[in-house]
């Protein structure tokens, strides 16, 4: 197995077009673990850390664009960031222990394409896009179309994602993640639930994303749940539509972690909250 260390998008490209069994690293929490567990045997490793912008926050068009290297804890150190996407912010910090998230990155946890990542219905909900760098050139796309089924994602051979962009949202947004696990902290969701909302000048919805995790084969956006609060000002009424359809809309599947009917009924009890906390936020309300 080679380990290689590209300077430059070009190179990183070049590498991972040339040889079908290499595998990129960001964080490594997820890759390392199935290589020592032979779940995976790459023949090189491309670790794309040392080319610039990868690690980095910056904002651009009035938004944030947040490299693939970047770890979840140094999302969680940026002001700006945080202030701006609170509820992103949220679900990349509970990826992992406090170590692992000195390693882990969103867009690792977006590309193992597993349905209850963390990180992944926050920028769906807030319609985050990726930027993918290939042999054709770069392209973005939304981050809802990066996974196709679980563990499968669209990327093309030679193809990787460089960066995800956050678009403005001006002064009155808010979002919110939430999940529900057995156990108190170091789990993975048996339902995650984002939302993200816009106020307009009169305090109503302008615009708003649902979107659940960990309740079907991908993340999936929940356009009646949001349509249910556009319009509204989070009054109880508009919160029980987008909880009605927040369940219709899950899909999950019955196991030792939940049943079926479990699942959809937690999908809008976190849908209702979820709201409430992002309309509040939207508001300039600390919650």
């Amino acid at each position: 197995m080679r380990f290689e260390t590209p300077e430059t998008i070009d190179e990183a490209v070049a590498l991972l077009a040339a040889d079908a069994g290499a595998r990129v690293l960001a964080g490594g929490t997820d890759l390392l673990v199935r290589l020592r567990a032979g779940h995976v045997a790459p023949s090189a490793i491309v670790d794309i850390k040392h080319i610039k912008g990868m690690n980095e926050i910056t904002a651009e068009a009035g938004g944030w664009r947040i490299g693939a290297g970047v770890p979840c804890a140094a999302m969680g150190e940026h002001a700006g960031l945080k202030a701006d996407y609170p509820g992103v912010v949220e679900g990349a910090e509970l990826i992992g222990s406090t170590q692992v998230q000195g390693r882990c990155t969103m867009v690792g946890n977006l590309c193992n394409a597993g349905p209850a990542g963390d990180s992944v219905p926050a920028m769906v909900a807030a319609g985050a896009t990726v930027r993918i760098a290939g042999p054709n050139g770069t392209r973005d796309i939304p981050v809802l179309e990066v996974t196709t089924a679980p563990g499968k994602t669209s990327l093309a051979k030679g193809e990787f994602v460089t960066s995800v962009f956050l678009p403005e949202r001006g002064q009155k947004g808010g979002d919110a993640y939430l999940r529900f696990i057995p156990r108190t902290e170091m789990d993975i969701a048996v339902v995650g639930c984002a939302v993200n909302i816009i106020l307009a000048e009169d305090g109503t919805v302008a615009c708003a994303g649902v979107s659940l995790g960990a309740v079907g084969p991908k993340v999936m956006l929940v356009k009646e749940a949001a349509e249910a609060l556009i319009g509204s000002k989070c009054e109880d009424t508009a919160l029980d539509a987008c909880a009605v359809a927040a369940s219709a809309a899950a899909t999950p599947i019955d196991d030792k972690r939940g049943t079926i009917a479990f699942r959809k009924d937690v999908s809008g009890v976190l849908a209702r909250r979820a709201a409430r906390i992002a309309y509040a936020r939207a508001n300039g309300e600390k919650s």
